[in-house]
């Protein structure tokens, strides 16, 4: 007998560990809400490439950062890409799906990011600061980011071809907004700079959404939940922080109920337009 509801392979790993957040509760939530729609099953992203022929989608969520099972996620994209499996975020991002790269790319266009470059020889193009972030090209959550002063940066760098420098800005506030597909569902903002994740609900103004836009139509995805995380610089503009359009944490947990189901229903509403490609 043919399945009555859509299946969907749920990839996370409901063991990873990140400093301020608790990704399985995000996962627990989420999926207890997905199945009052789609039959459901969870599973750690070294064994998505396996699994794939039993489901009609696969949602990538709090899956941890990709260097910890590398070998694994390009089986999966591969293995995605040749039976056609629908992905949900779809496997075409441009931003931190394929590293940092894409703040390199931006910083040429001109967009309004923290200027990054990755060569000693292009540290003149940076604005002058007292420090620098230097950090990998493929990193996570933080991981081997370092905050070096001027005279040392060129040392930092070094003839690695794996890492970035951006001067270190004296930011007033982050703040996130958040997408489903190309739609706009809410804002968070850390008004503590030293307080990443201790998050408030943040009114974005028009110019706001403006800016996170330009960043979402650059992106192209159009199936997928992407997050834009911007700091306000010292002279008001917002700049881009980071792109993430691989697996990006909600913080679900800071929303009230309004805007948490509300993020459901579109959640839902887009994995069925996914279904119907």
């Amino acid at each position: 007998m043919p399945f009555a509801r859509p299946r969907i392979l749920y990839v996370t790993d409901l063991a990873y560990r990140a400093r301020g957040r608790r990704y399985c509760d995000e996962d627990i939530f989420l999926t207890s809400r997905l199945r009052e729609e789609f039959d459901l099953a969870l599973c750690h992203p070294r064994d998505a490439a396996a699994l794939l022929d039993g489901f009609d989608a696969v949602v990538v969520r709090n899956s941890g950062p990709v260097r910890e099972y590398k070998a694994a996620y390009d089986a999966f994209r591969e293995r995605a890409a040749e039976r056609g499996t629908r992905v949900y975020n779809q496997l075409t991002g441009r931003a931190d799906m394929l590293g940092k790269q894409y703040l390199l790319d931006l910083t040429a266009a001109g967009f309004p990011v923290i200027p990054t470059v990755d060569r000693a020889e292009d540290l003149h193009l940076l604005p002058v600061a007292d420090e620098y972030v230097v950090k990998p090209r493929l990193g996570a959550d933080s991981a081997g980011l370092r905050i070096v002063p001027a005279a040392g940066v060129p040392e930092a760098l070094g003839d690695a071809a794996d890492l970035l420098v951006q001067p270190r800005v004296d930011f007033a506030y982050e703040v996130s907004f958040y997408f489903v597909d190309h739609d706009y569902q809410y804002a968070l903002h850390a008004p503590h700079p030293d307080r990443r994740w201790q998050l408030e609900p943040y009114d974005a103004t028009v110019a706001d959404l403006d800016f996170a836009r330009r960043f979402i139509e650059w992106n192209g995805v159009d199936h997928g939940i992407q997050r834009v995380d911007a700091c306000r610089a010292p002279g008001g503009e917002l700049l881009l922080v980071e792109l993430e359009d691989l697996n990006p944490y909600l913080s679900l947990d800071a929303l009230d109920e309004p805007v948490r189901d509300a993020f459901v229903t579109a959640l839902r509403t887009a994995l069925r337009r996914l279904l119907a490609t």
